[in-house]
């Protein structure tokens, strides 16, 4: 009999060195030194799911958390299911200053960037 070989799927969101820079120099400015930056997705927006991102204290069971620098970034698994594998970017360009959120299970997204949609 064959030991069964199902791999535990991958949990990731990488942090890129520009928003782990942004992520502290906002905790700083807000004096929120033990806080996560937390990521969230939810219902709505013009393509049908939205990203949320808030500072939060408090991390729950079901909260991932993946650090660079130093810096911590938390997301619940229901919101992990839908962002797994994408990158979390700041940019600033002459269009301004923003956090980028580039996530390969969105089919689409709209031209603001905030919301997107599955397949």
């Amino acid at each position: 009999m064959a030991e069964s070989t199902d791999a535990i799927e991958e949990r990731l969101i990488v942090v890129t060195e520009s928003a782990a820079r942004r992520i502290a120099a906002l905790k700083a400015q807000e004096e929120a030194a033990g806080a996560f930056l937390r990521i969230a997705v939810s219902g709505g927006g013009c393509s049908g799911f939205q990203y949320g991102l808030s500072f939060d204290e408090q991390r729950n069971e079901d909260d991932f958390v993946f650090e660079k620098d130093g810096v911590a970034v938390i997301v619940d698994e229901v919101s992990l299911g839908l962002l797994n594998g994408a990158e979390v970017d700041f940019v600033e360009d002459l269009m301004g200053a923003q956090f980028q959120i580039r996530n390969p299970n969105a089919a689409s997204s709209c031209g603001c960037g905030n919301s997107f949609s599955i397949g």
